[in-house]
């Protein structure tokens, strides 16, 4: 009885089935934007002149959920604006390190979600540190304070439920990375092995790197390299320089998204290369996934 007035409308059996996957498939993006420094004001890569650029090649991807890193205070407003249908989380809360302004200024991971998509059912925060509910806490010679942020959604589709981790690792000191990604491990092994998890980041490490090598032996699977192999695919830091970056045959990509549960896995994933008339929305390409649950 059901199926009778959809097949009345034009819709064919082979339509509503692959209307019925497409409820299971999670759009994720994770978008190192760059904080908004004024050195990069005066060379003609300020936030003012790319936040359109970074929002529009966002929007274009037309993800369920967004993973950010580097985001300052007028930045996460800016976001919230153009994205009035998602909630920001991971904003708000402690402060990070002692300085306000400039490269260390308190930059944050927030992660937004499509509020018309999911149900929140809980969400937290914690630091990348030997004591990680002291706020703003420094282990391992991190050169910064470091913290991953997380929720739990309800898919309101399908009434799955599943958990993303959004974080950025230290960019200077490899056992602070070492350090930090062992406490992510042991914060996501709470939950039974067959929850569906989702880690995502600027890790700094390429794939050959003990932090990409730890994950993997933890049981989370990179989206990237399930569907294209171990090769390394290049670059995804480029200073705002694209395929013009002169250190792009050294480079390797740092920015992932990982998964790791029972019934998920990886359709498809990309490094979103776009720029709008030679102007990239930030120092970072942008990471995609579409994750089936």
């Amino acid at each position: 009885m059901a199926a009778t007035p959809l097949l009345s409308t034009g819709a064919s059996a082979e339509d509503i089935l692959q209307a019925g996957a497409k409820n299971d498939l999670h759009k994720i993006l994770t978008c190192n934007i760059r904080v908004d420094l004024p050195d990069d004001e005066k060379l003609g890569f300020g936030w003012k002149g790319r936040k359109d650029i970074c929002i529009d090649i966002m929007r274009k991807q037309k993800p369920d959920i967004i993973c950010m890193q580097e985001v300052l205070r007028n930045q996460n407003e800016d976001l919230k604006k153009a994205f009035p249908d998602f909630f920001s989380f991971g904003f708000e809360g402690p402060e990070m390190d002692g300085p306000q302004v400039g490269y260390q200024g308190i930059a944050k991971n927030p992660i937004f979600y499509s509020t018309k998509r999911y149900d929140l059912l809980s969400a937290g925060g914690y630091w990348l540190s030997e004591t990680p509910l002291v706020a703003g806490s420094l282990s391992w010679d991190t050169a910064r304070a470091r913290h991953a942020n997380w929720v739990r959604l309800k898919d309101k589709r399908s009434g799955k439920e599943f958990r993303v981790i959004n974080l950025h690792l230290d960019h200077k000191s490899q056992p602070a990375r070492v350090g930090q990604i062992k406490v992510v491990e042991a914060e996501a092994q709470q939950y039974q092995k067959d929850f569906p998890q989702i880690l995502t980041g600027d890790f700094n490490v390429g794939m050959s790197n003990a932090v990409y090598t730890s994950l993997k032996g933890d049981g989370w699977t990179d989206s990237y390299t399930k569907l294209y192999g171990d090769a390394e695919p290049g670059y995804t830091v480029h200073l705002f320089l694209g395929d013009k970056y002169p250190k792009k045959d050294l480079g390797k990509k740092i920015d992932f998204i990982f998964y790791k549960g029972d019934g998920i896995s990886a359709v498809s994933s990309n490094i979103i290369r776009d720029a709008v008339n030679g102007r990239y929305p930030s120092d970072h390409y942008f990471v995609g996934a579409e994750l089936k649950l």
